[in-house]
């Protein structure tokens, strides 16, 4: 789960990491009394989107009245950014940020996340902030420092000095990068972050250490446990179809191509996919319906996967082992004949009560399409597609 810049910065507050001061509004009176309380020199509106690239796009201006707040926001509130992180499709600005001007010396770049490789929190550095580190990685690699920290010893005293030394911080800025790591560090693991990144991460020209900007998401199977920040949950930057799907606990994620996928367990729905492609053809989709997929669940699953204008098919490939395959069939038949699906139907079961499964959907006098193994289901539903 992500949450907005404005939100990551009152997180980050909490653990006295400074950041400047700002208040988010959601309409232009709103923004115009937020700069007068702050009563700022030169004040920044920032339009709040769940993408970076934002002021490349626009999305960030500088101003120095109450005037040009009015103005901007004006401009900014409704409209629809397009970046290299939202797609051609872009987001509405429903909410701003309205912050302080902030004395800039120079803009490094900062970021914590959890590496699946060296199963570490990571911590990552450059001199280069302020710009996309994507592009810092491909032009400049040596000047980005990557540095596991291990969850046995935490963030300790050697990991803060060879921090402070790449980035070149000197005399009392290099004595707030303690603090200011140390406090980085235990809102990320607290929180069960999964990103923390601060891009830029600002030396004033007086020396201290600002969070400039904060972008912090989540790791949804810890949420339980961190209902603060569920709470911060905004469903209008979220995939209407990936809203619907977490409500019946089923794991969703859409993609570009035209071959829908229902499949039960994500390490068979990976490999689903890439059988697919292997055949030719584009997975439209991630779809996990787990080891508990009920009728309900199935009928849901094929609304969700129908949702997307692009699915030309759908493959249907269970494994059951607690899952057993005629209830499986059963969820299938009734959701085909109740949405009634017109669109290529593959489906491919194996495991308990596999024949029972079978026969359910042999008998159901619709036109599905029976694969007897994964290789089969994939080149049967391609063919089908481009077939069609």
């Amino acid at each position: 789960m992500n949450i907005h810049e404005h939100q990551a910065k009152a997180l980050l507050g909490q653990f006295g990491v400074a950041v400047p001061r700002g208040k988010p509004a959601f309409s232009v009176a709103e923004a115009v009394a937020a700069a007068a309380e702050l009563d700022s020199a030169v004040t920044v509106v920032k339009a709040q989107i769940h993408a970076g690239g934002r002021g490349k796009a626009g999305g960030v201006k500088v101003v120095k009245s109450t005037a040009e707040v009015e103005q901007v926001a004006a401009e900014m509130l409704g409209k629809i950014l397009v970046t290299h992180q939202t797609g051609p499709a872009g987001k509405e600005v429903q909410r701003l940020y309205i912050e302080e001007g902030c004395d800039i010396a120079r803009e490094l770049y900062l970021s914590m996340l959890v590496d699946r490789a060296s199963s570490c929190v990571t911590l990552i550095c450059s001199t280069e902030g302020g710009v996309d580190i994507e592009e810092v990685a491909a032009s400049q690699p040596e000047k980005i420092l990557t540095l596991p920290i291990h969850p046995a010893t935490g963030l300790r005293a050697h990991h803060v000095r060879r921090v402070a030394g790449v980035l070149g911080l000197r005399g009392g800025t290099a004595k707030q990068a303690g603090k200011f790591l140390h406090s980085l560090y235990q809102a990320f693991t607290q929180l069960d972050a999964s990103l923390l990144e601060i891009n830029p991460l600002v030396v004033t020209g007086s020396g201290d250490l600002i969070a400039l900007d904060a972008k912090m998401g989540f790791d949804d199977n810890a949420l339980f446990r961190q209902p603060d920040v569920l709470a911060l949950r905004d469903l209008t930057e979220e995939d209407p179809a990936e809203v619907k799907a977490s409500e019946f606990d089923l794991s969703y994620i859409k993609l570009d191509g035209n071959i829908g996928c229902m499949v039960n367990g994500a390490g068979l729905a990976m490999a689903t996919m890439d059988i697919i492609k292997l055949q030719g053809g584009d997975p439209a989709n991630f779809l996990d319906v787990g080891g508990g997929a009920t009728t309900e669940k199935v009928t849901e699953a094929f609304k969700i996967i129908l949702s997307d204008a692009a699915v030309e098919g759908i493959l249907v490939n269970i494994f059951g082992g607690i899952m057993r395959c005629d209830i499986i069939a059963e969820g299938v038949v009734t959701a085909a004949r109740n949405l009634g699906l017109t669109k290529p139907l593959v489906v491919r079961l194996e495991g308990t009560n596999v024949a029972e499964g079978k026969q359910i959907m042999a008998a159901s006098g619709l036109a599905i399409i029976a694969a007897d193994d994964l290789g089969d289901a994939a080149a049967k539903i391609v063919a089908a597609v481009k077939g069609a």
